[in-house]
């Protein structure tokens, strides 16, 4: 294990889910009822991806992770003074919409150019990560599209684990139907790699990590260029918050069979 990676996270920010969320339509398409009042977190599957860089970085000596992050600069820097606390990384700030009604491809565009201009980015040792889902719309092609955009067509979705060896390959760990894993080896980097939950957990607040990379993020803010992204051209027909839905009763010493067959009718049903 000799070669240290560039590890370049993608990760957006979105409305803090425990706050309401009301969809409306206004004159540039639909949107969240008071979007810019409402406290913004890093997307919880950028999160895990951030992470997990974060820790393979730490095994590699010699590694850098960046966050390239397409957001609102107010609320950029409002979400980067809690994340920063967690891990080390620089920042590379896009000014422009996080809404999660944008259009992947111009996201991925915007992304893909601030990914370029990352001074000294060596593609043979390039790992982009991101999240496989998100809370906001999720189209879930976002990231693909950013690495066909940088030409990285090692792509790997729904990532559990990464293990690195000495031959510098890593095996990767995808998540497949039925609770399995794929299990996949690549030669090396460059590679793209949209995390599920990963195994890590959340790391706690480190304010000393905090102050570091507060250094680097508040001018990097400051440079954030704007991008022009949004819908234009897609037509929303509607715009809904899933419907919660929660029936639940509670059975003693009920048979395995029983149960799978109760559950296989409520779904036929539905």
């Amino acid at each position: 294990m000799s070669t240290p990676f560039q590890i370049v996270v993608c990760g957006g920010i979105v409305p803090d889910p425990l706050q309401t969320l009301e969809p409306i339509s206004g004159p540039a398409g639909p949107s969240l009822k008071n979007e810019m009042m409402l406290p913004a977190v890093l997307d919880p599957w950028a999160g895990h991806a951030l992470y997990e860089a974060a820790n393979l970085a730490k095994a590699v000596p010699g590694s850098k992770v960046y966050l390239v992050s397409l957001g609102p600069k107010a609320k950029l820097q409002q979400v980067m003074m809690t994340v920063a606390q967690k891990v080390a990384f620089e920042l590379v700030a896009v000014d422009g919409p996080a809404s999660g009604f944008t259009d992947a491809h111009e996201a991925a565009m915007a992304l893909a150019e601030a990914i370029k201009t990352i001074p000294g980015l060596d593609k043979s040792k390039l790992l982009i990560f991101g999240g496989w889902e998100s809370a906001s719309r999720g189209a879930g092609a976002t990231l693909q599209i950013i690495g066909e955009m940088l030409g990285v067509t090692d792509q790997f979705q729904g990532v559990d684990r990464i293990q690195v060896r000495e031959d510098d390959s890593f095996e990767i760990l995808e998540r497949i139907e039925g609770g399995r894993h794929q299990v996949s080896t690549c030669a090396g980097a460059p590679a793209v790699l949209g995390w599920a939950t990963g195994y890590l957990a959340e790391p706690r607040n480190d304010p000393q990590v905090g102050m570091a990379n507060m250094r680097t993020i508040m001018p990097a803010l400051q440079k954030a260029k704007a991008a022009k992204v949004g819908a234009e051209g897609l037509k929303f027909a509607k715009v809904e918050l899933p419907k919660q839905q929660r029936q639940t009763r509670i059975v003693k010493d009920m048979a395995a069979d029983e149960i799978a067959k109760e559950i296989a009718e409520w779904i036929g049903k539905n």
